[in-house]
């Protein structure tokens, strides 16, 4: 794995300072709500609606962040924090920094390099990457431009055992250091801007691109599991198909149109793509396909944490999917206390969902957070400025994060405890 040092929060400070003097500004802004206004005027309305979206009214949403904001820092005075250690121990690898980058779907919506461009920064920081089952390029792609960089895998787990496997498989030759199986998505949450659009990217052929290249995915098109139904016929119905043939991996329109793969694709994928009858015994057989580590991604219930530990798993990642599934669910943060007291230190916890600053990372860790993993922030940086978006991004997480532990009396993460919060 990249043995890169830890960053200097202090350095990069400086350097935002200097360039500013020197007439240079960054790509993006720091503040969020900044940083999301800048990148709805760069996407597209669809596009914006897909990224910016909750379920519902977004109420849990808004408990994301008013969970955060009620829990206040307690700063501890003279103490030495001259030299500051960021880094944390999980699943047996060592990262320099508590943040990681959670899996999202579709980039290609921000921006043409997508995940590519986020896996530079990540690589370029040293930051861990969760790969989105629903990416916009082959996971091998991907890990191509990472080098040893560390890596995870998000699987949906699809109605075919035999694709999970795949999948599975491929992770693993790819270096990735474990499967994040994510729960909370067997359906698709009551979006309510993306219905009022009428608008689902992957109809469109986008964020298919671990199934368009996947050879068992390819063979489940040939045998046609998912026969094919008819279509009403509109001029939009005609758009759409154009994109699909266009979004499908491969040279020649029309030879990709005379071959039924774009369609066939996409029926395959939507008929697959998840399996609302998983339960917890299916996780035996998920053991068996891998060496890996597996990580359960939108655990929020106390009674779920402590049957990952009786099932075996080997961590814990709290999540409502950033408020995108069930309107009206609990925070993360909120769910974060309960689950850190049954688990107990047995397994890792990361946790995600309204994390938007360096601030939000400290408390998620004093709480009882092993790591913390970010959405929505570097999204808008890739929207904004591709790579290096998501870079000054990741960096400026990173940096807050430093000084706020330093400035609250901490030294390492050992010492970030539920002493250095308390709630308003």
């Amino acid at each position: 794995m990249n043995s890169a040092q830890p960053l200097s929060a202090l350095d990069w400070q400086r350097q935002i300072y200097l360039n500013g003097f020197a007439g240079i500004s960054q790509k993006v802004k720091i503040s969020y709500e900044a940083l999301e206004s800048a990148a709805k005027y760069k996407l597209s309305a669809k596009s914006f609606a897909y990224i910016a979206g909750g379920a519902g009214n977004e109420s849990t949403m808004r408990a994301n962040r008013s969970a955060f904001e009620a829990c206040k820092i307690v700063p501890r005075m003279l103490r030495n924090v001259e030299n500051r250690d960021t880094s944390i121990q999980l699943l047996g690898h060592k990262f320099y920094t508590p943040l990681f980058i959670s899996p999202i779907g579709v980039l290609e919506m921000a921006h043409t390099d997508a995940d590519l461009a986020v896996a530079r920064a990540a690589s370029s920081l040293n930051i861990p990457y969760i790969f989105s089952n629903q990416a916009s390029y082959p996971m091998e792609q991907t890990a191509g431009v990472m080098g040893d960089s560390p890596r995870f895998f998000q699987l949906y787990w699809s109605k075919s055992r035999e694709l999970v496997t795949s999948l599975i498989k491929r992770a693993e030759k790819c270096g990735c250091l474990g499967i994040v199986v994510t729960l909370d998505t067997t359906m698709l949450g009551w979006r309510i801007r993306d219905l009022d659009l009428a608008s689902l990217p992957f109809l469109e052929g986008k964020g298919i691109a671990q199934y368009t290249s996947d050879p068992v995915f390819q063979q489940l098109m040939e045998q046609n599991i998912i026969p094919s139904t008819k279509q009403r016929i509109t001029l939009k119905t005609i758009q759409g198909l154009i994109k699909m043939v266009n979004n499908y991996p491969g040279s020649g329109f029309l030879k990709k149109l005379k071959s039924g793969k774009p369609m066939s694709a996409i029926r395959h994928f939507t008929g697959l793509y998840s399996n609302a009858a998983t339960t917890w015994e299916d996780l035996a057989w998920l053991r068996k396909q891998t060496h890996l580590p597996i990580i359960l991604k939108g655990i929020l219930a106390t009674d779920d944490a402590q049957k990952a530990i009786d099932y075996g798993m080997d961590g814990i990642f709290i999540s409502n999917h950033g408020g995108r599934q069930v309107d009206g669910s609990i925070s993360s943060f909120e769910a974060l206390p309960a689950i850190a007291k049954v688990v107990k230190g047995k397994l890792p916890i990361i946790i995600d969902s309204g994390i938007r600053s360096g601030a939000d990372v400290f408390k998620a860790l004093a709480m009882g957070a092993t790591a913390v993993s970010i959405g929505r922030p570097y999204v808008y940086g890739l929207a904004i400025g591709g790579e290096r978006g998501v870079y000054e991004v990741l960096r400026n997480f990173i940096s807050d994060f430093e000084l706020t532990m330093g400035l609250s009396g901490c030294k390492n993460i050992v010492e970030i405890t539920p002493d250095c919060v308390t709630y308003s």
